[in-house]
């Protein structure tokens, strides 16, 4: 029996009379079915993006001490986090390829398959069994098989939003799947430092990491049996990915209102990887301890995933895309530009954590609305390529701007110091210069990016079509 008949459909039941049939929009509207297996689906996938996003970051809260524990650099300890940009920019078209060409079902299989395989051989590779000079190798063959599942993961959203979700749940679906890895990055940074202080080992660390990997993999291999539902959700999920895939990129590349979101939105995804990245060396230099800075990072991702649960439930009745994107764009700018000036003082911890609160807030919460609107712009190319490229696109700009700002940062011995030894930089240009980045970005979209929406549009024209007779229906 196909999924969705019995209890969880009820039959298309087409009247032939004139007298019987019901209005256009109705009939449009009966087309579609709303499956309950969605929300099993949306669950295996916010699991699976949440330990991927653990499996990332296992390392760097407790850089320091992985170093000693793995009898390597600090540099190596830092490539066990870097592996994940580097593949996500490497495989980034092949992962668009196998989403909107071999499916869904395949592509959470496969990522689940290999994020679970990554993490057993991560706790393998620290095991007392494992010679010396191998625990670092099979440590990082670990860290690339997860890096290697993480485009998949990342893309997968949208894509799910479009296929198994109806119109008016899109944007929370793809809020809770995206959202998902960032509560995975808050739980990396909370679980490190408390399991490795309370062990004393990495083994402990790396096996509880791989409990939720492995329940992933059983859920997404055991209950996802279909790629797509076997009635559409919605009008626009039966011509989604209709264009070939080498096409449909061309197709991308000529859009200007996407090209604009790509460029645009992307710096907004680089300049919130630097923040995230050099937070610490930022603050330290001022006196702020790690600690501190831990709870600043911490604050900055709760208040973007209760901002963006919020955001997502308005937008996905409001149908306001645009104007939420730059709204919230602008007020990042402004929190950016806030923080830039007070990271620079010292105890200002009040000051700090509520300008941090306000960054993540309309940063991080207007993420999965972007993804959305990048679907709604190139309707009807795969969801996964559109947003895939905006993805790529934040990584390739961060990798950038991390460099440059690095460049810019210059020696100091300030008295307030608390960071490592040798290590204090004066951050007071790079700071300054993220900040003239995210404004540039954010008014040269509110400027530019115009749009019509075309899923929706589509969606209308189709809610207008006149319902098939009975007799043309059994044809």
């Amino acid at each position: 029996m196909m999924e969705g008949e019995g209890a969880e459909s009820e039959p298309l039941i087409r009247s032939s009379s004139a007298a019987d049939r019901p209005d256009p929009a109705a009939g449009a509207a009966a087309r579609f079915t709303e499956y309950r297996r969605r929300w099993f689906i949306l669950s295996v996938l916010c699991l699976l993006n949440c330990s991927n996003a653990m499996a990332w970051l296992t390392f760097a809260p407790v850089a320091g001490q992985s170093a000693q524990l793995l009898c390597v650099s600090l540099p190596l300890v830092n490539w066990l986090s870097l592996v994940f940009v580097l593949v996500a920019v490497v495989c980034s078209f092949s992962s668009m390829w196998v989403l909107d060409t071999l499916g869904l079902r395949c592509s959470l299989i496969g990522s689940s398959w290999l994020n679970a395989c990554g993490c057993v051989l991560r706790v393998c590779g620290v095991l007392s069994v494992t010679p010396q000079w191998a625990v670092f190798a099979v440590v990082m063959c670990g860290q690339t098989l997860c890096a290697l599942a993480q485009p998949l993961v990342i893309f997968a959203p949208t894509k799910l939003a479009a296929l198994w979700f109806p119109d008016h749940q899109r944007a929370t679906a793809n809020m809770l799947a995206s959202m998902a890895n960032t509560v995975g990055l808050l739980l990396a940074n909370l679980l490190s430092p408390l399991i490795v202080g309370y062990s004393g080992d990495l083994f402990l660390l790396l096996l509880i990491y791989s409990i939720p990997a492995a329940l992933a993999c059983l859920l997404a291999t055991l209950g996802i049996r279909q790629a797509v539902p076997p009635t559409p959700a919605s009008a626009s999920s039966s011509s989604s990915a209709s264009e070939p895939f080498l096409q449909g990129i061309r197709q991308l590349l000529g859009n200007r209102a996407y090209l604009i979101l790509l460029a645009c939105f992307g710096s907004g995804i680089g300049v919130f990887t630097c923040f995230s990245t050099l937070l610490e060396q930022i603050l330290c230099v001022k006196g702020y301890s790690n600690g501190f800075a831990g709870v600043c990072g911490a604050v900055s991702i709760v208040c973007g995933v209760a901002g963006a649960f919020l955001l997502s439930l308005y937008v996905d009745r409001s149908k306001k895309f645009t104007e939420v994107m730059k709204i919230c764009m602008c007020l990042t700018s402004v929190s950016c530009s806030v923080f830039a000036v007070v990271s620079q003082l010292p105890q200002q911890s009040v000051l700090l954590v509520l300008v941090c609160c306000c960054f993540g807030l309309f940063g991080y919460s207007v993420y999965p609305v972007g993804m959305e609107l990048s679907v709604e712009t190139t309707h009807p190319l795969g969801e996964a390529t559109s947003a895939g490229l905006i993805f790529t696109s934040g990584q390739i700009q961060a990798a950038l701007y991390l460099l440059l700002l690095q460049a810019l940062a210059t020696p100091t011995h300030s008295p307030t110091s608390v960071c490592a030894a040798d290590t204090s930089m004066n951050w007071t240009v790079p700071v300054l210069v993220m900040a003239g980045v995210c404004a540039v970005s954010s008014c040269g979209f509110v400027v530019l990016f115009h749009t019509e929406y075309r899923r929706l549009r589509a969606e209308a024209d189709s809610a207008t079509e006149p319902e098939p007779t009975g007799d043309a229906a059994d044809a």
